[in-house]
């Protein structure tokens, strides 16, 4: 991979994970998908640290939903890494802003994904209840927490990649929740972390 972490990925794949950096930046001028200064460093800092959850996920999941997904992290690169690994994952990205909604549309038409762009608020949405639910960059653990009880299936998991502020969230979300959690260290950050959630429950 260009300029940080590799990833062990097939031609195929590298040339849509390539049209999709082209993409972003050519909509990021307009409309606000990430700041224009982590561009830089697009490929570790928002490419691999999405393809991380890809590893993290169990073993062909049925339904994928990512919510705020914005630019399309992690959602559109899990897209295209399960274009190749696996085609029929039925992946759902949730994302209210109109705008974000085209950009999310483009890409998964000129990459040639199997993806349903819900644009709507979280709290209106109704994708099919997931295996695994991601958000990054979204809301504290609380927040996700409350969004996971209405979106995942009981038995799947939660993916959230977080900063160094994990701790302090996970207390947070202590305060209102029972919960499984297992904290997973970034690859591509050293002071980051994937919080994967299980069984969770209000206290």
């Amino acid at each position: 991979m260009r300029d940080g972490v590799p990833l062990d990925v097939s031609r195929e794949t590298q040339e849509r994970l390539e049209r999709y950096a082209e993409l972003l930046t050519k909509w990021t001028a307009r409309i606000n998908l990430v700041s224009k200064a982590s561009l830089s460093d697009l490929w570790t800092r928002h490419i691999a640290d999405s393809a991380q959850l890809w590893t993290l996920a169990p073993a062909d999941p049925a339904v994928w939903c990512d919510i705020g997904s914005g630019g399309g992290f992690p959602g559109l690169v899990i897209g295209i890494l399960a274009r190749e690994r696996q085609p029929d994952l039925d992946l759902h990205l949730v994302e209210s802003d109109t705008r974000k909604c085209a950009f999310l549309s483009t890409v998964i038409r000129e990459c040639g994904l199997r993806a349903v762009v819900h644009a709507e608020r979280i709290e209106e949405a109704m994708p099919p209840a997931a295996d695994v639910l991601s958000a990054r960059a979204l809301a504290p653990l609380p927040a996700l927490l409350a969004f996971a009880e209405k979106l995942r299936r009981p038995e799947g998991i939660c993916l959230f990649p977080k900063g160094e502020q994990v701790h302090k969230e996970l207390e947070d979300a202590a305060c209102a929740w029972q919960f499984e959690y297992h904290i997973h260290p970034s690859r591509t950050d050293e002071k980051a972390a994937i919080v994967e959630i299980g069984a969770f429950a209000r206290v």
